[in-house]
């Protein structure tokens, strides 16, 4: 059951989280996630006024990335198999370094991509730009709008992915600093 009195009125670490993940619906479950520990897919529906499919949808979303534990029990009254529902708020922290070191990954890899290539662009914005490779098989004619595919200047680009790498990885470590220090 869900109190009133014990509401957790502050936004902690999973509530944002789930709330980036998938929206104020996550935020709604979350929330009564954490004022009642223990809570079954139909009590959380009732407290945040969702949808059951809807509860469900976010509750398999959020146990899917461990940021929540389900453990099945027999309902006394009906008799059949419920879940009790319990957030995991010190898998927070794991989930955003894991989303970081993705992220990290990505920025790199992209990064690679800008510094190998040479790139044209015919400069209508809803056209792609296109490798050197590329731009010589089509003879140098955007497939899109037909206009000519001229050279494009990434540097700007690389710096902004060098810019956000390293803010990143300075974060990374501040964060690992930070829980050597604990230790």
């Amino acid at each position: 059951m869900l109190t009133k009195h014990s509401k957790i009125e502050y936004e902690d670490a999973f509530v944002k989280i789930s709330g980036l993940i998938g929206g104020e619906d996550y935020v709604r479950v979350a929330r009564a996630l954490l004022n009642n520990e223990n809570a079954t897919d139909e009590e959380i529906a009732s407290a945040t006024g969702l949808k059951i499919n809807a509860v469900r949808k976010a509750l398999y979303d959020l146990f899917g990335r461990s940021l929540i534990t389900g453990i099945r029990v027999r309902d006394s009254k009906k008799g059949w198999f419920v879940y009790r529902w319990k957030a995991q708020r010190d898998q927070t922290d794991s989930f955003i370094e894991t989303q970081k070191k993705k992220a990290l990954r990505k920025l790199k890899d992209k990064l690679v991509y800008e510094n190998t290539y040479e790139f044209y662009h015919c400069g209508m914005l809803t056209c792609l730009k296109r490798t050197f490779e590329e731009a010589i098989d089509l003879f140098f004619k955007c497939p899109n709008c037909g206009k000519i595919l001229n050279p494009i200047d990434n540097c700007e680009i690389k710096k902004a992915l060098e810019w956000k790498i390293r803010e990143i990885a300075e974060e990374m470590e501040d964060i690992s600093q930070r829980s050597e220090l604990k230790s």
